[in-house]
């Protein structure tokens, strides 16, 4: 199985603190994010983490990458872009790596900006079981913070029968944690999607797509998630992560 890790993203609603390294890098109880993420991804069998960075960034990646010791290889790819105007958005980098590194059969693909206790073994069960795309689903439990996050809406055998990015009116407070987890028949369409002049910016317009076209499944997950998009969640996760160490 392989894993990729979109982190091409400018994070300008953290500057200064990102305008020279990426928030993927930023250090949270004394770890970086991304760090944090593979921690967790070790529970599985992984074989390669490939992590989708920006040309201006993209050294920085490469250095932290020759510290790591982990049991997966790690590889950095440039998507050639240098700013907010030409970059290709989450979507159009996911399928950017799979394209590059003719990626075939399961791939977990995952945030490097959300950080999160749960069982990614306990999830890949699951999905081994169901053999349709998982997506892990939180419970913000209030609206207001819904309206910030991609929101989900399933039915009583977990299927998703509604997907909204941050809106208005949300007819749940069940968020999407940015981790999901595609048979190689789904990892297919991410060319489809694209090619059909969908958007290729926030990554859950991709299942708002996909689950009109598939059965797609909702996990819920249990212990903290935290969405790194802001000073005020940077610091809530700062101070619980500290504290847990």
């Amino acid at each position: 199985m392989k894993t990729i890790i979109p982190a091409a993203g400018y994070a300008t609603r953290l500057y200064p603190l990102t305008k020279n390294k990426p928030k993927a890098l930023i250090e949270i109880g004394g770890k970086p994010m991304l760090n944090r993420v593979l921690d967790r991804v070790k529970e599985l069998p992984v074989n390669e983490v490939i992590i989708i960075s920006n040309s201006k960034f993209y050294h920085n990646f490469k250095a932290w990458a020759e510290q790591q010791e982990y049991d997966f290889k790690i590889k950095i790819l440039d998507d050639g872009t240098d700013s907010e105007e030409n970059r290709l958005g989450a979507i159009g980098d996911k399928y950017f790596a799979i394209k590059t590194e003719k990626i075939k059969g399961e791939l977990l693909d995952i945030s490097a900006d959300n950080l999160f206790e749960f069982s990614l073994k306990k999830m890949y069960e699951y999905f081994k079981q169901k053999n349709s795309t998982i997506v892990g689903v939180y419970d913000v439990k209030k609206m207001e913070t819904a309206k910030k996050l991609g929101i989900i809406e399933m039915n009583e055998k977990n299927i998703v029968t509604g997907f909204w990015e941050k809106p208005e009116n949300p007819k749940s407070t069940l968020a999407s944690t940015a981790v999901y987890m595609y048979p190689e028949k789904d990892v297919k369409l991410f060319k489809t999607y694209l090619n059909q002049n969908n958007k290729p910016d926030n990554p859950g317009y991709f299942i708002e797509w996909l689950h009109k076209k598939t059965d797609v499944y909702g996990y819920s997950c249990e212990g903290k998630w935290f969405d790194i998009g802001s000073f005020e969640q940077l610091k809530e996760a700062g101070e619980y992560l500290g504290e847990k160490k």
